[in-house]
C-alpha cells in the first residue's frame, strides 16, 4: 500500500500528551512505497510511517529501542540532542558497526533531560528518504509551561529524486537547482536605483567569485515537497483548539537542508524553550529555525476560526503548511511567500547590510582571476593533496602558526554587534585555506551580532526571532572560565560541491581531542556564503554572548554567512563524538569531524 498524504483528506493531529509515555520499543526501518507529489517514489520508513513514531518519555526513567534494519543496507538511529553513552550515540564508525541487513540493535540508556527532540538515521542519506520522528521528554517534576494542548509540528524536505542523485547533479552543476538567476532587467532595474558604475562592481564580484547572490539553498523546492508532519500543504495537518486555550506547539526541523521561516498570521507566539532547553519567555511574530533546531512555543488563541501555521522555505521556493482550528475541516488562507531575498557582499561579512556600495569591503577569494583590491589569498606553498594529515594533533596544533588569531578569549574582540555592518577587526586564517581549492571564499571581518534576523527577515515589519532574544532560563551550568580555545572555519567551494572545516574534508582530518573534565571554547568562523547549524553529538554547546558571557544552551548551533559563533562546551562525556554541519550534503561532503573526550 502506497503511504500517500499528498492526496489524503483532513489529517487530525491528536495532544501529544494521549500519546503513552513508554520505556519498551520496538522500531523497524524498512522501503516504503510513497506519493507526495502525484508520481510514486520510494522511500525508508521508521514502523512503516513518515515521520516515525512519536516517543513520549520521562526524564529519569531508562528506555530500550530494539531497532531492526529490514532494508538490503546498513542502517542506524541517532538520538539528537539526547545525552547518553557514546556507544548508544548511533554513529557507525564512531560509535558503533551500524546495523546490517536482518540484524537489530538495541539502544538502552537513562534519560538525564527534558524536551523537545528527536531522531534520524546516521546512515547513507536515509534521513532524507524518511528515517526520522519527534521525541517528547516530559520533566521530572511539574512542567513550568502550562498548557492545554499540546503538538508537534514536524517540518521536513521530500524529493521524489534519491539524495544521491540530487549530490551528483550539484557536483557537475553547483546551480543545478536554482532557477532563479538574475535577468538583464534585475541589471537595468539596479542600474537605476544604485548607478552604473555600482551595479557593474556588484556583477563583476559575483562573477569573479563564481557565485550567484540568489543561491540561498543548494536544493530548494525545484525539487523539494516541505511537510508538516508528514503531510503535504494539500493535505493539511490540523490540530484543534478551543478558543482561549494556551495551545504549545512543538516545533522540529528535521529537514535535510531546508531552513524554515515560520509564523501564523493573526496569533503571537511567546517562545519558551529552544533545542528542549527552557528560555526566558519572549513574544513574536516570526521564527528562522536551522535544520536540526527545535523550539517550543505558546499561542492563545482567542478567536473561533482556523489559523494557518505558514513555514515558507528561506530562499522562499516554497513552503510547509498546517492548519490550527476550533473544528474539522475548517482552514484559513495562506499568505503569499515574501519576496525572493537577493544576498549582498553585507550578508558574507563584506560591507554595509544597508546598502549596495562594495568599496568598502574586505574579503578574500581564492580564484586566479581575483582582482588586487580583492586582496586574493596567497600561492599555496605546498601540495595540500599531499599533505600528511595524519600526524596532526588538532587539539595542540598552534593556531597562531596556522593563521588562527586566538591567543586567549580575553584578546579576542568583542566588539562586533548590530546588523547594520558593525564587525570586528580582520581575522586571520588557517594555513590550510590558503591555496586550497576546497576554498572559495574567506570571510575577513565578520559579524558577532546574535540581533540579527538574517537574509530575507530584516525590517519585514513583524517581530523576528533572534539569538539575542533567547536566553536560557538558568544560570551558566559551568561558570569556569575556558582552559583553551579551538577556532574552526566553516568552509567549502560552491563551484566544486565540497565542504570542509579549516579547508581539510573529514577524511583527511585528525580527531578534536577533549580533555575530560575541561571547559573549553570552541569559535566558529563562516567563511561560506550559505548558512550552516553545527552539531555537536553528546555534549551540550552553551552560546557566548557578545561580551562572552554565558547566554543560551543549544545542541545546534546556526551559524550565518559572514558571522563568528563562540560557545563553551563541558567535556563531560567520554567517547568519540560526531561533530558536523546538519546539513546534510555538506556533512555528506566533508563538514564533518570527530570529537574525542579521553
Amino acid at each position: 500500500m502506497i503511504h500517500n498524504r499528498h492526496y489524503a483528506k483532513l489529517n487530525i493531529q491528536t495532544d501529544v500528551r494521549q500519546q503513552p509515555v513508554g520505556s519498551d520499543y520496538a522500531l523497524s526501518v524498512g522501503a516504503l512505497p510513497v506519493n507526495y507529489t502525484g508520481r510514486p517514489a520510494n522511500a525508508v520508513a521508521i514502523n512503516g510511517g513518515i515521520p516515525g513514531p512519536l516517543l513520549r518519555w520521562r526524564q529519569g526513567q531508562t528506555v530500550t529501542l530494539r531497532v531492526a534494519n529490514r532494508l538490503g543496507v546498513d542502517t542506524s538511529i541517532h538520538w539528537h540532542g539526547i545525552l547518553l553513552p557514546s556507544n548508544m550515540d548511533g554513529v557507525p564508525g564512531l560509535s558503533f558497526h551500524g546495523i546490517r541487513p536482518g540484524e537489530a540493535f538495541a539502544y538502552k540508556f537513562t534519560l538525564k533531560q527534558a524536551g523537545t527532540y528527536w531522531y534520524h538515521a546516521h546512515s547513507s542519506l536515509q534521513e532524507a528518504k524518511g528515517v526520522y520522528g519527534a521525541i517528547v521528554i516530559e520533566p521530572d517534576q511539574p512542567d513550568p509551561v502550562a498548557a492545554d494542548r499540546d503538538y508537534v509540528l514536524l517540518l521536513s524536505d521530500w524529493s521524489d529524486e534519491d539524495p544521491h542523485a540530487i549530490v551528483r547533479k550539484l557536483k557537475i552543476q553547483p546551480d543545478y537547482y536554482n532557477r532563479h538567476k538574475r535577468t538583464v532587467g534585475d541589471f537595468i532595474r539596479d542600474a537605476r536605483r544604485d548607478g552604473l558604475g555600482a551595479t557593474l562592481n556588484d556583477r563583476g564580484m559575483w562573477g569573479r567569485m563564481r557565485m550567484s547572490p540568489t543561491d540561498l539553498a543548494d536544493v530548494n523546492g525545484l525539487t523539494y515537497t516541505f511537510l508538516v508532519n508528514g503531510t503535504t500543504p494539500a493535505g493539511n495537518w490540523t490540530g484543534l483548539f478551543k478558543r482561549g486555550e494556551r495551545v504549545r506547539l512543538r516545533f522540529i526541523n528535521g529537514s535535510a537542508m531546508t531552513y524554515f521561516d515560520v509564523r501564523i498570521p493573526g496569533l503571537e507566539m511567546t517562545v519558551v524553550a529552544a533545542d528542549g532547553q527552557p528560555v526566558h519567555p519572549v513574544s513574536i511574530d516570526e521564527f528562522r529555525i536551522g535544520v536540526a533546531e527545535t523550539l517550543d512555543v505558546v499561542v492563545t488563541p482567542m478567536e473561533d476560526q482556523p489559523y494557518t501555521v505558514f513555514a515558507q522555505a528561506m530562499d522562499r521556493s516554497g513552503y510547509a503548511r498546517a492548519t490550527l482550528a476550533p473544528r474539522i475541516g475548517l482552514e484559513a488562507p495562506v499568505p503569499a511567500l515574501d519576496p525572493r531575498p537577493i544576498l549582498t557582499m553585507a550578508d558574507m561579512g563584506h560591507g554595509d547590510h544597508a546598502g549596495h556600495d562594495m568599496s568598502g569591503h574586505a574579503m578574500k577569494m581564492d580564484a586566479p582571476e581575483a582582482p588586487r583590491s580583492t586582496q586574493p589569498a596567497a600561492a599555496s606553498t605546498h601540495d595540500h593533496g599531499a599533505m600528511n594529515h595524519g600526524g596532526m594533533d588538532h587539539a595542540a596544533m598552534d593556531h597562531a602558526a596556522m593563521g588562527h588569531a586566538t591567543p586567549g578569549h580575553a584578546a579576542m574582540d568583542h566588539s562586533m554587534h548590530g546588523a547594520g555592518g558593525s564587525t570586528a577587526a580582520m581575522v586571520s586564517h588557517p594555513a590550510s585555506e590558503t591555496g586550497n581549492p576546497a576554498v572559495d571564499m574567506q570571510t575577513m571581518t565578520p559579524s558577532r551580532a546574535l540581533d540579527d534576523p538574517g537574509i530575507g527577515l530584516r525590517g519585514n515589519g513583524r517581530r523576528v526571532l533572534t539569538y539575542a532574544n533567547l536566553k536560557s532560563a538558568f544560570d551558566d551550568p559551568d561558570p569556569r572560565e575556558p582552559s583553551r580555545t579551538v577556532e574552526l572555519h566553516l568552509t567549502g567551494n560552491m563551484e566544486r560541491y565540497v565542504w570542509g572545516f579549516d579547508g581539510i574534508r573529514f577524511s583527511e582530518a585528525e580527531p578534536i581531542r577533549l580533555n575530560h573534565g575541561e571547559r573549553m571554547r570552541i569559535v566558529l568562523v563562516n567563511d561560506t556564503m550559505m548558512e550552516h547549524p553545527i552539531h555537536l553529538h553528546g555534549l551540550w554547546s552553551d552560546l557566548e554572548d557578545q561580551s562572552g558571557a554565558f547566554h543560551l544552551r543549544k545542541h545546534t548551533i546556526s551559524v550565518p554567512p559572514g558571522h563568528v559563533r563562540s560557545y563553551r562546551v563541558s567535556a563531560d562525556a567520554i567517547g568519540r563524538w560526531a561533530y558536523h554541519c546538519h546539513m546534510l550534503l555538506h556533512m555528506e561532503l566533508g563538514m564533518f569531524r570527530e570529537v574525542r573526550v579521553e
